[in-house]
């Protein structure tokens, strides 16, 4: 069944510091091995300006629950969380069956 790998990342001490380290961060994220697509969004503020709970998303899909195991087992996934987790931030990660496509 096709998975996906959500990230949700918290919101940085230093948002221009983390958008400015972040076009890396997602150039590794799609270089993680079985990797068939990758979203990446940013979190809109409340309606009054300020922040929610989460800065930015980034979904990860892959063929199976074995691809996406196996990827984040790789050199390329401890490039892309070191990376991700030099810039300061916390995240959740979520695997999830893809049930509708």
């Amino acid at each position: 069944m096709p998975t996906k790998i959500t990230l949700i990342v918290d919101n940085p001490v230093d948002p221009t510091a983390f958008e400015t380290a972040y076009p890396r961060i997602d150039d590794l994220a799609r270089q993680l091995p079985g990797l068939r697509r990758a979203e990446s969004a940013k979190v809109w503020p409340k309606e009054d300006g300020s922040p929610t709970p989460a800065h930015r998303t980034l979904d990860l899909y892959f063929d199976s629950y074995e691809d996406a195991s196996a990827a984040v087992a790789t050199p390329a996934a401890q490039d892309f969380f070191g990376a991700l987790l030099g810039t300061g931030v916390t995240f959740t990660g979520l695997f999830s069956d893809i049930e509708t496509a």
